[in-house]
């Protein structure tokens, strides 16, 4: 039974890396759309009410929470590293480092789904505010990007929704090993008193 669960672990763990990529893939993705439509119709960066198309500014506003969300992104890939470098994909029997490395990953990996989640469909909203019609007509006129698209907001279901997967399974495995461990424990002391 150990070999079937070890394999599995192995497979967890990578999910989890790929899950970190993915996300990280993402934080940088995010600002595609606004930057394209958006970043072109303020006529002083450094003024954000002086704008073409009113509601622009949401290019801007999201500024903080792009930095925020790439950061939390690289912490959550350097954890994924930590599950590989504490052997946590290959251990037969696991120990404080491992359970450490998966609940760090998994509360950072929580934290940025409720909070990421939160903050995009704040974003979002302001997005669905910006005057199309003007954005429209700006980018015929000076012949830039346009797109009233959500593409990039609406996709954090999946991206998250692969994260949670990855998280579920790192728990899923530690509760296995635990099992394991207790019946191989069981054996071992009924073993010793058939001796």
């Amino acid at each position: 039974m150990y070999r079937k669960q070890m394999k599995f672990q192995k497979l967890f763990c990578v999910i989890a890396l790929v899950a970190s990529v993915v996300v990280f893939i993402y934080s940088l993705g995010i600002m595609t759309d606004l930057f394209d439509c958006l970043y072109s119709t303020m006529m002083d960066p450094t003024d954000i009410d002086s704008t073409w198309v009113s509601g622009s500014q949401v290019y801007y506003y999201m500024q903080g929470f792009n930095r925020s969300f790439l950061s939390y992104s690289i912490v959550l890939l350097l954890l994924a590293c930590l599950l590989f470098i504490t052997n946590t994909d290959k251990r037969r029997r696991y120990y404080i480092a491992n359970y450490v490395s998966v609940g760090l990953y998994s509360a950072c990996a929580l934290y940025i789904v409720f909070w990421g989640h939160s903050q995009i469909q704040y974003y979002k909203a302001l997005w669905k505010q910006v005057n199309f019609e003007e954005l429209k007509d700006f980018a015929e006129t000076f012949n830039s990007a346009y797109t009233e698209s959500t593409f990039w907001f609406d996709i954090h279901y999946l991206v998250f929704g692969i994260l949670l997967v990855a998280v579920g399974l790192l728990v899923y495995n530690v509760i296995w090993k635990n099992s394991l461990m207790k019946e191989e424990a069981k054996v071992i002391a009924k073993g010793k008193e058939e001796a």
